[in-house]
C-alpha cells in the first residue's frame, strides 16, 4: 500500500457551476491520501456540508479550517445563524462526517514527508494589517472605501456574541495558542489555516488595502514558534510558494472562474502536495 500525500486546497467557491464540477472531480492519487481544505469551500451551510461529505468519501481523512466565506451568514441562506454559533454547527455537521476540524484532537500524518503533526487553525483576522500609509481602522477602513475595495465581510461576517471581529480574532489566536503549546515538541507541523500566518504573501496584493481582511500581527512568529515544515493557507486567490525564515508557504487556491481562467486556461491546479519542495518565489 502507498504511503499516501498530504494534499491540500482552499477557496473551490462550490456557487460557481465551473467550481463544483472540479470539486466534484477531486480525486486522490491513492488509497491512503490525506487532503486539507483550507476555507471558503462555500457559502451556503448545505453546500459546504456537501461538498466537505462527497470529499470525505474518496480521501482517507479530511481536514477543514473555515475560511470567511463559510461564516456569512448570507440572504439566501435558509440557516441564519451568525458568527461563533455558525461556526459551531459546521464543526458538529464536519465531525459527523469523520471531517476533522480546528477543534479536534490535532492528527500525525505519517506518510510521505512525515511524521508531521497538522494543525487545522481557525484565526480570522483583526485589521492590523493596515492600509498603506493609515494607522488605525478607521483610517484604513475609509481608505478602503475610498478606493472600493471593501470586503463582503463587513455586511455578512457577523462576530455574535463577540463585539467585533477583531474581538473574535483576539479569542481564536488565545485558544489556538493554547492548543499548539500542547503538540509534540519533536514534531514539526504542517500550520493549515485560510488566512495567512505572516503579511508577507499580500505584498503582492493589486489592492494592498485588502490585506486589513487577511490576518493578524499576532501570528507573525508562529511559523518558527510552533515548528512549521509548512505553512498552508489560502484567501488571496494567487496559488504559489514562498519562503519566510526557512519555512515553506503555499497558497493552494483554486479562486473564482474568472480567476483561474485567466492565468491557467480551462485546466487550473487543483490538489497541492505540501509535502513536496516545489521551487520557491521570494
Amino acid at each position: 500500500m502507498s504511503a499516501g500525500t498530504l494534499f491540500a486546497v482552499s477557496d473551490l467557491h462550490v456557487a460557481h457551476r465551473e467550481n463544483r464540477e472540479i470539486a466534484e472531480g477531486l480525486r486522490p492519487s491513492s488509497d491512503a491520501d490525506w487532503l486539507i481544505v483550507a476555507g471558503d469551500v462555500g457559502e451556503l451551510f448545505d453546500e459546504v456540508v456537501g461538498t466537505l461529505r462527497g470529499l470525505s468519501k474518496r480521501f482517507a481523512k479530511v481536514i477543514w479550517a473555515p475560511g470567511n466565506h463559510e461564516l456569512w451568514t448570507h440572504p439566501q441562506d435558509p440557516v441564519k445563524l451568525r458568527g461563533d454559533a455558525r461556526y459551531r454547527a459546521l464543526v458538529e455537521a464536519c465531525r459527523e462526517l469523520g471531517v476533522i476540524t480546528p477543534e479536534d484532537p490535532f492528527e500525525v500524518w505519517r506518510g510521505a514527508g512525515g511524521p508531521v503533526t497538522v494543525a487545522p487553525l481557525f484565526l480570522l483576522y483583526d485589521y492590523t494589517w493596515r492600509a498603506p500609509g493609515t494607522s488605525t481602522k478607521a483610517e484604513s477602513l475609509a481608505y478602503a472605501e475610498g478606493t472600493g475595495i471593501v470586503c463582503t465581510d463587513e455586511l455578512l461576517l457577523h462576530p455574535d456574541p463577540y463585539p467585533s471581529r477583531e474581538a473574535w480574532c483576539a479569542a481564536r489566536v488565545t485558544e489556538t495558542e493554547r492548543r499548539l503549546a500542547g503538540t509534540d515538541p519533536g514534531l514539526p507541523t504542517v500550520l493549515a489555516t485560510h488566512w495567512p500566518l505572516h503579511r508577507h504573501p499580500t505584498e503582492v496584493l493589486r489592492h494592498p488595502e485588502f490585506a486589513q481582511w487577511c490576518g493578524t500581527d499576532r501570528t507573525a512568529g508562529w511559523h518558527l514558534r510552533y515548528r512549521a515544515k509548512v505553512a498552508v493557507y489560502g484567501h488571496l486567490h494567487i496559488r504559489r510558494s514562498t519562503e519566510r525564515d526557512g519555512v515553506r508557504f503555499e497558497e493552494v487556491s483554486l479562486g473564482y472562474p474568472r480567476e483561474w481562467r485567466r492565468r491557467f486556461g480551462e485546466n487550473p491546479p487543483t490538489l497541492k502536495a505540501v509535502l513536496e519542495q516545489p521551487a520557491v518565489s521570494r
